[in-house]
This record gives structure tokens, C-alpha cells and sequence, in this order.
């Protein structure tokens, strides 16, 4: 009983009456609104169904004369409530795929259901009221608005079908006598039993699901984790030992020579081969999910100052936080961009690098003294600025560059984050 309840009271807090309808256009949904809307679709289907087999009941009524007395059905305005269950019913069956009008509509639609439920019962002139044979399709309203709806408000209006149906039966002067009385919380009694049971399986599948679904993502995750390691193993293994070989044919090759001309650029392919390398790593670390940011912006920095002997400052502020590599490639990407810039561009004299981490976001700002430009103006063949505003926004991030000729160059990108 206590899973239930806790079952009931978790739906409550989520809403407290049959959803809303909403615009004519399906929603796009997630994996488990996916499945929640299929069920609903599925278990909308078996209503229709339902329906056709009492409408066609309702109709052979119509069609026997003594059965149409029994119930008071010799007017022509039986027939109409016909033909308007019949198109309701019709209509509901086309409009449940969408998700919350589907909702919302069969919600009403049930409760007309229900509605002529309790007038058959009160009606007939023989044995009406509690003592009528049709009193048990209660049950089976519940059963559909548990199934369909196991929400506490939403399942009230079958248990009042009940207490309505007594009151019914005293207004129209009739006695209700002990048996009746019993027969009332005997089906009270099985209606909380059906709600219960309902609303328990309703949950265990349900959570049920979720634990499939989590089963899933973890199964994708191992398998990516899984892949990017092999390729990590091949790439270190192949390409990595392939530019070491480089490094080390280049410095015996430069032991070799005295030529100060063929010294430079042999020097220059070592360099080239060890900023490769490095280059490497960095992105097996990134693979491998072994990559903490603020330290390899640091080496990063720490290594360009000594090779071009560019004053270039760090500073980090802020709890560092365990970004996903995507956003890590898109912030070193742009580091890297924006520092290559001042070397080759800008003819700066001071450089300076801050990384903050906030709650909520990480904040990357490159700023040098030099010449500048204007970042408004094409400049043919040149694709850096273009690249950078197209990672900063594949990442959901805000990328700004503010420059102009003589007053130096700041380049700021913001990246949101989630905390997990």
C-alpha cells in the first residue's frame, strides 16, 4: 500500500486533474515522454474499442422494443444521444495520437461516458438505481480512468459515480434499503481495490522503463567510451610513434650538418614535429576524458611564450569544473586561434589570458596591446574569426571580439554549463 501511495502522491505534485489541451501542433518529446504518449495512444485505442462493442450494445437496445422500454429509449431524442456518442467517439479516436489535445479530449470524452452511465442507471423503470444491473459498469470506469489517468483528482469523477447514483435514487423518492446499502461499499470497496492495483503496476512499469532507458544511456556511454579509447591506442601507437621517429630522425639529422641555413630549417621541422606531438596528446587526453582544462591552457600559454617570446600572462579564477570535451575542444580551439593571431598578427607586446569558471558557465578572455584591426572587414582567405564564431555557437556559447586599428584586440567567449 505504501508504494501506491507514494505513487499517487508523486503524480499529484505533478498535476492534479486531466492535462490541459494544448496548440494544434505536436510537441516534440523526449524518450520517456515518447513512451509515456505511446502507452497513453495504446491504452486510447482499447477505450475506442470498448466503446464500439457498448455503442453497438446501446444499439441492438434501440432496435428491440421491450429492451428500448425497459430503459425509456422510445423517443427520438434516444437516437440522438446515439449519433452524438457515436461522433464523439469517432472524433476522440482521430485526435489521440496528438499528444495533449489526444489527452485532454479522451479525458472529456470519458466523463460523457460516464455521465450517460449514471443517467442508464438511475433511468429504467424496473429495478433502477442501486439496483440496476448496468450499477457494475462502474467498475469499469474506474478501471479505464486508473489506467488512463492514475492521477488522484483525475480518478474522482468514477468514485463519485457512486454517492451521485445514491443521491439520485433519494431524490427520485426511492428508499434506499440495507442491501442496497451494502452493495454500495461493496463497490466502494472494490473501487479503492482497482485503484490500488492499478496505480501500483501503473508505477512498477513505469519505473520499470526508466531503469531500461537508464540501462540504455549507460550502454551507449560504455560503448562511445569504449571506441574513443581504441581509437585513442591507434592513433597514439601509429601517428604518435610515427612523429616521435620524426623528432628523432630530425635531431640526428641536425647533429649531422653544420650549414647554419639547413640547421634552421631542420629546426623548424623538429618544432613543427614537437608542437604535432603535443597537439596529439592533448586531443588523447580529450579522448580519454583524462584533460583538465585550466592545467593545459597553462602548459599551452607556458610553451608559446618560450617558443615565440611572447609576454603572455595567465590567470585563473574560479572552482574548476569538469566541462564535457566538446566544450573543452571549442574553448582550447579558440585559445589556441586567438594566441596564434597575436603571434603572427598583432605585434603585441603584452598578452594577457584569464579563464573563470562560474556556477553556471566558463569565461575565456584573450586581450593584447597591439596594432589591431577591424573585425568587420572581409578579408579574404583568412577563415580564423569564422572558425571561432562557428565553435562558440555549435556550443551554445557567446563570442565576442571587440578591435579596432591601433587599440589592440580582446576576444571573450562564455560557455553555459550544466552541473550534473
Amino acid at each position: 500500500m505504501a508504494e501506491a501511495a507514494q505513487a499517487l502522491s508523486r503524480s499529484a505534485s505533478t498535476t492534479a486533474a486531466a492535462p490541459s489541451a494544448a496548440s494544434g501542433e505536436k510537441p516534440a518529446l523526449d524518450a520517456q515522454g515518447q513512451w509515456e504518449h505511446d502507452r497513453f495512444v495504446a491504452r486510447a485505442r482499447a477505450l475506442f474499442y470498448a466503446r464500439m462493442m457498448f455503442l453497438t450494445l446501446g444499439l441492438l437496445i434501440l432496435a428491440v422494443p421491450t429492451w428500448a422500454n425497459y430503459f425509456g429509449f422510445q423517443t427520438p431524442m434516444a437516437f440522438v444521444w446515439y449519433f452524438f456518442m457515436l461522433g464523439y467517439s469517432v472524433a476522440n479516436f482521430m485526435l489521440i495520437d496528438w499528444p495533449r489535445v489526444g489527452r485532454w479530449f479522451t479525458y472529456v470524452t470519458l466523463c460523457l461516458d460516464l455521465v450517460v452511465t449514471v443517467i442508464l442507471i438511475v433511468r429504467p423503470r424496473v429495478g433502477g438505481g442501486l439496483q440496476s444491473p448496468l450499477l457494475a459498469s462502474q467498475l469499469v470506469f474506474t478501471t479505464l480512468f486508473a489506467i488512463l489517468y492514475p492521477r488522484p483528482l483525475a480518478i474522482l469523477p468514477p468514485l463519485l459515480a457512486l454517492p451521485i447514483t445514491t443521491r439520485l435514487d433519494l431524490l427520485l423518492n426511492r428508499s434506499v434499503t440495507a442491501i442496497e446499502l451494502l452493495t454500495v461499499l461493496w463497490y466502494s470497496g472494490l473501487n479503492v481495490i482497482v485503484v490500488y492495483v492499478v496505480v501500483y503496476l501503473n508505477e512498477r512499469e513505469s519505473a520499470a522503463h526508466r531503469e531500461v532507458m537508464k540501462l540504455q544511456a549507460d550502454l551507449k556511454e560504455m560503448a562511445v567510451v569504449e571506441e574513443r579509447n581504441r581509437l585513442a591506442r591507434d592513433i597514439h601507437d601509429g601517428l604518435g610513434a610515427s612523429l616521435s621517429s620524426l623528432i628523432i630522425q630530425s635531431e640526428y639529422v641536425l647533429g649531422l650538418t653544420r650549414d647554419e641555413a639547413v640547421r634552421k630549417e631542420i629546426g623548424e621541422l623538429k618544432a613543427s614535429a614537437e608542437d604535432s606531438i603535443e597537439e596529439l596528446r592533448r586531443s588523447l587526453r580529450m579522448m580519454r576524458e583524462d584533460f583538465e582544462l585550466a592545467t593545459v591552457v597553462e602548459e599551452y600559454v607556458r610553451t608559446l611564450r618560450e617558443r615565440t617570446q611572447l609576454q603572455v600572462a595567465f590567470e585563473r579564477s574560479g572552482v574548476e569544473l569538469r566541462l564535457p570535451p566538446s566544450a573543452q575542444l571549442t574553448l582550447f580551439r579558440i585559445l589556441q586561434e586567438s594566441l596564434s593571431n597575436c603571434a603572427r598578427h598583432s605585434a603585441a607586446d603584452q598578452v594577457k589570458v584569464s579563464l573563470h569558471f562560474g556556477p553556471d558557465r566558463v569565461e575565456l578572455s584573450v586581450r593584447d596591446d597591439g596594432k589591431g584591426f577591424d573585425p568587420e572587414a572581409p578579408r579574404a582567405g583568412h577563415y580564423g574569426l569564422l572558425n571561432m564564431r562557428e565553435r562558440a555557437r555549435k556550443s551554445r556559447g557567446q563570442l565576442s571580439i571587440e578591435s579596432a586599428p591601433g587599440a589592440g584586440t580582446a576576444v571573450r567567449l562564455v560557455l553555459p554549463f550544466r552541473a550534473p
